[in-house]
C-alpha cells in the first residue's frame, strides 16, 4: 500500500496524519500508554486541529515487546483474533530526561520524550529496529475532514472514500535482509517487494500466496509479528528502501518485535508465541503416491498401482485419492464414486498391503451434493447480508461455503468426515480455503474481511482434531494458511508446473514459509501442471525425497515412475531408500521442531547466519541441522552450491570431501547429487530402508564425521511416539576420543568417518568399512585414541 510519492509528496488521493511528538504518557498494569498528537502543538487552537494518535507497550511474552498504535477506539470489538499463547508480563519503566525506557526480558523499547516521537527496540542492548521521524502516521483519504464527514454545515462537497489507515515505518540497517511473510515463490529475501498478505489461490509462479503470515524474520536476528488476519500491507524496502512500511485498513495495528540472540531463536520465540507444530505420524514421512486427477482410475487400477511399485521394491507409504474418488458435479458429497465399487474393501485392501489412504477434500459444498440441502436447511454456510446462502460458481456448480463459526457446522461437517475416518482413511487433504467472499456474513458475526485469512485455520483445525480424535494421531495435507496453522501440520506448495524453473521457485516457497514459522512442507514432485521429462522427473524425485514430506502428484498424467522410464524407477527406489534409512535423524529433528519451534527443512541463513553468503542462498538448505541439500535444476545435470564455514563437509552418497567456505560446480548422474554432511556431525542412520516405521534405535549406526580436536556434542534416537530411547555422548580431546551411550537397544554401531584405525585398551571388535572404521557399542563408556 502506497501513500507517498517520493521523499516529499503524497500520493494523489491520500492525506498522512503523521504521528508528531509525545503529549502524555503513563504506566498502568502490564502496559504503557502514550498520547502523541498528529500536529505540532503550540496554542489552544493547534489541540482541536486533527488525529491523535495513542500507542501502548505490552510484553505479550518473554522477550517479546508488542506496540499497538490506534485512533479511534469506539468500534465495536469484533474477531477472529489470533490464538496466542500470551501472558502478559510486568515491565520495568524508567522516565529519564530525553526518554523512557520499557523492558521485558533481555528486550528494551527507548521511547523519545522530546522532539519527533519515536520507539527504538533493543535486544540484549544490541539494536533492532525502531519506528519514529513521523513514519508512523494515520492516512485519510483526499476528502477526510470531520465537518465533510459528518455534514455540520450542508455542504454537498466530494464524499469521502473512508480509506482510513494506520501506517507504521520500522527503520532497516546496512546490508539487512527481510525473509518470511509466508508461502512466497518470489525471491526469499522481500527487499525491495511489495508484499500483500492476502490468502489467494494464485498458482507458484508469481507474487501471491496461498500462506500469507505476517510476520518476517530480518537477518539481524529479530522478527516483526502484526498481530492481525486482517489483510496487511508490507512495502520492504521499496516505497522507502530504509524502512518497512506496514499498511491496515484499520483503526489500529498492533506488532510484536520479537528479540532473539540468532534468527532460531527468533523462530523458536515466536512460535512459542503462535503455536508449535506436534511431530506427525513417522509414516507420512514416507512416500505418497497419487491418483492425481485421471479420469479412469478405479479400484483396480488402484491396486494395481501399489502392487506394480511393490514389484519395483519402492517403498510406498501412502496412496492418496484426490478430487476425482467423488463423482463429477458433486463435491463435495464425500461420496465415493461407483468406479472404485465396495470403497470399504477397497481401502481394506490397500490396508493389507501396508499402505495408508489419503483423500482430498475442500469445504465447498457443490449445490449438486446431497450435502447442499442439509446445510441450507440447517444454516451451515456462509450468508449474505440478505440471510440467503452465498454461492458462486467458481470451482463447482453452486457452491456454497462451510461456516466454521459455527459450532453445529463444525459438528455437521466433520461428521461426515467421519465416516470416511471410520472407513479406514487415514489422512485428509484439505485443498482450497484461499477463495473466501468478504461480502458474507458469518454466524458468530466474525468480520468477513479479516475471516478471509484466518477461514484457512477454522478449517485445517476442524479436520486436524477430528483426525486426532479417532485415529489418536494424523495429519492434514493443507495448501492455505494464516498464522498459527502450523500447529495442524503440515503444508504443500499449491500448484506448481512442470519445469525446472517451477522447481525452484517451489523450493523458494518451502524455505519461505519454513521462515515463517512452519516446520514441514512439501511439494508436487515433478509439478502438478503438464508432465514432466523423464529427466526433470528424476531430479525433482531427487529433491523431493530430501524434503520433509514427499508426495509423487499431478494433473494431467499418472506419476507413477515406470510412466517416465525404468531408470526413474530406480533412481525412486534409491531415495525413497535413503529417506527411510535417515529416519533416526528425521524423526530427532521433528521432536526439535515441536520443542523449540525451528523448522526441519532450513533455509541456510538459519543454520550460517553469521556467513554473508549464507544470507542469499535459495537454491540450496539444510534439512536438519547437519545435511546440506542442493537440489540440480538443469538438463546437464549441474549443480551450484555453497558450503560454509570452516572444516570439511562430506558428501554423504559418493564421500567427496570438499572444504568449507568456497564454491563448487559438480556435475552428478540421477543417483547423486549434492547431499553434504557438516562436519562436526554425530548422524544417526537407521538399519531399515524399505519403510519409514520401525524400530530406530535397533541396528542403529552413529556415523561421526569430521570430529574437531576440542568437541563435545550428543546425538539423541527417539521412538516413533517421539520418546529418547538413546543418547550418544561423544568428547574428543586432541587424539582422545570417548563416548558414553545411554538406553538400551539390540544393536548400536559407531563409525567413524575417514578413520583408519583406533588404539584401545579395551576389546573393540572393529571392522573396515567403506570411508572409515565400524564396531559395536554397547551401553557404558568406550574411551579410545585416534590412529593415523
Amino acid at each position: 500500500m502506497r501513500f507517498t510519492d517520493g521523499l516529499w509528496e503524497s500520493r494523489n488521493g491520500y492525506k498522512l496524519h503523521r504521528a508528531h511528538s509525545l503529549w502524555e504518557w503513563r504506566a498502568e498494569k502490564n502496559q504503557v500508554h502514550f498520547m502523541v498528537p498528529c500536529t505540532e502543538i503550540r496554542s489552544l487552537r493547534d489541540t482541536i486541529a486533527g488525529p491523535v494518535l495513542h500507542f501502548t507497550i505490552t510484553a505479550p511474552k518473554a522477550d517479546i515487546l508488542a506496540v499497538k498504535a490506534y485512533h479511534f477506539t469506539g468500534k465495536k470489538e469484533c474477531g477472529p483474533y489470533f490464538d496466542l499463547d500470551v501472558s502478559y508480563r510486568d515491565m520495568e519503566v524508567c522516565e529519564m530526561e530525553q526518554e523512557i525506557t520499557v523492558t521485558n526480558g533481555r528486550m528494551k523499547a527507548v521511547v523519545r520524550k522530546t522532539g519527533d516521537f519515536g520507539i527504538a527496540f533493543y535486544f540484549d542492548g544490541r539494536f533492532l529496529t525502531r519506528c519514529g521521524e513521523k513514519g508512523t502516521a494515520y492516512v485519510t483519504d483526499a476528502e477526510y475532514e470531520a465537518d465533510k464527514l459528518c455534514d455540520y454545515n450542508g455542504r454537498n462537497g466530494r464524499s469521502s472514500q473512508n480509506e482510513n489507515y494506520i501506517r507504521e515505518m520500522l527503520s532497516l540497517d546496512v546490508g539487512e535482509y527481510i525473509y518470511g511473510l509466508g508461502e512466497r515463490f518470489t525471491s526469499c529475501i522481500r527487499n525491495g517487494q511489495s508484499v500483500d498478505c492476502w490468502n489467494r489461490d494464485g498458482g507458484s509462479n508469481g507474487n501471491q500466496a496461498y500462506k500469507n503470515i505476517p510476520f518476517y524474520l530480518s537477518s539481524k536476528s529479530y522478527g516483526v509479528f502484526v498481530n492481525t488476519p486482517a489483510r496487511v500491507g508490507f512495502e520492504v524496502a521499496n516505497v522507502s528502501v530504509r524502512h518497512v512500511e506496514i499498511a491496515v485498513q484499520e483503526e489500529e495495528l498492533e506488532y510484536m518485535v520479537i528479540g532473539g540472540s540468532e534468527p532460531k531463536e527468533v523462530l523458536s520465540n515466536y512460535t512459542a508465541l503462535t503455536g508449535r507444530t506436534p511431530v506427525p505420524p513417522a509414516w507420512t514421512y514416507g512416500l505418497w503416491l497419487s491418483t492425481s486427477w485421471m479420469p479412469d482410475s478405479d479400484a483396480q487400477i488402484t491396486l494395481d498401482t501399489i502392487d506394480k511399485m511393490k514389484e519395483y521394491d519402492i517403498p510406498l507409504s501412502v496412496f492418496h485419492f484426490d478430487a476425482r474418488w467423488m463423482d463429477d458435479f458433486k463435491c463435495c458429497d464425500f461420496v465415493w464414486s461407483k468406479r472404485f465399487g465396495d470403497a470399504k474393501k477397497l481401502l481394506d485392501a490397500i490396508h493389507e498391503r501396508g499402505v495408508k489412504v489419503c483423500v482430498w477434500i475442500n469445504p465447498y459444498i457443490s449445490q449438486e451434493s446431497y450435502l447442499f440441502r442439509e446445510g441450507k436447511d440447517n444454516g451451515y454456510f456462509l450468508k449474505t447480508k440478505d440471510g440467503d446462502v452465498w454461492q458462486s460458481d467458481n470451482w463447482m456448480s453452486g457452491i456454497a461455503i462451510v461456516d466454521f463459526t459455527n459450532p453445529e457446522a463444525v459438528r455437521w461437517y466433520q461428521s461426515k468426515l467421519g465416516a470416511l475416518l471410520d472407513m479406514g482413511v487415514d489422512a485428509l487433504k484439505t485443498d482450497f480455503g484461499e477463495r473466501i467472499p468478504t461480502n458474507v456474513v458469518y454466524f458468530d458475526g466474525s468480520d468477513s474481511a479479516k475471516m478471509h485469512n484466518y477461514y484457512p485455520y477454522l478449517y485445517n483445525q476442524a479436520v486436524y482434531e477430528l483426525i486426532q480424535e479417532k485415529k489418536g494421531e494424523g495429519c492434514v495435507f493443507s495448501r492455505s494458511a494464516t498464522a498459527g496453522t502450523q500447529k495442524f501440520p503440515f503444508n504443500w506448495g499449491g500448484d506448481n508446473e512442470a519445469s525446472y524453473i517451477s522447481m525452484a521457485e517451489s523450493l523458494r516457497g518451502g524455505l519461505s514459509l519454513c521462515q515463517s514459522g512452519y516446520g514441514y512442507w512439501a511439494h508436487d514432485i515433478s509439478g502438478f501442471c503438464r508432465t514432466a521429462t523423464p529427466d526433470l522427473y528424476k531430479r525433482w524425485v531427487q529433491f523431493g525425497l530430501l524434503s520433509t514430506h514427499s508426495r509423487l502428484h499431478g494433473e494431467q498424467s499418472y506419476r507413477a515412475p515406470w510412466y517416465f522410464d525404468e531408470e526413474s524407477c530406480r533412481v525412486l527406489k534409491a531415495f525413497t531408500n535413503l529417506k527411510c534409512r535417515l529416519m533416526p535423524y528425521l524423526y530427532s529433528g521433528s521432536v526439535q521442531v515441536l520443542e523449540e519451534g525451528i523448522p526441519l527443512m532450513r533455509a541456510m541463513m538459519l543454520e550460517f547466519p553469521q556467513c554473508p553468503t549464507s544470507l542469499h542462498l535459495e537454491r540450496q538448505y539444510m534439512l536438519g541441522s547437519d545435511l546440506l541439500v542442493a537440489p540440480i535444476f538443469n538438463e546437464e545435470g549441474q549443480a551450484e552450491f555453497f558450503l560454509p564455514g570452516n572444516g570439511c563437509w562430506t558428501n554423504y552418497l559418493d564421500s567427496e570431501i570438499l572444504e568449507g567456505g568456497k564454491w563448487y560446480r559438480r556435475n552428478y548422474d540421477y543417483f547423486h547429487m549434492p547431499l553434504f554432511v557438516r562436519p562436526g556431525t554425530i548422524l544417526p542412520v537407521g538399519a531399515e530402508e524399505d519403510t519409514p516405521v520401525y524400530d530406530y534405535a535397533d541396528g542403529v549406526t552413529f556415523q561421526l564425521y569430521e570430529i574437531p580436536e576440542a568437541f563435545e556434542k550428543d546425538c539423541r534416537v527417539y521412538n516413533t511416539s517421539g520418546e529418547p530411547v538413546l543418547k550418544l555422548n561423544v568428547k574428543r580431546m586432541g587424539e582422545n576420543i570417548t563416548l558414553e551411550l545411554q538406553g538400551q537397544a539390540e544393536h548400536v554401531f559407531v563409525q567413524l568417518m575417514h578413520v583408519n584405525d583406533i588404539r584401545c585398551d579395551g576389546e573393540v571388535r572393529r571392522e573396515k568399512c567403506e570411508n572409515g572404521i565400524r564396531f559395536e557399542m554397547r551401553e557404558g563408556i568406550l574411551e579410545f585414541a585416534l590412529q593415523s
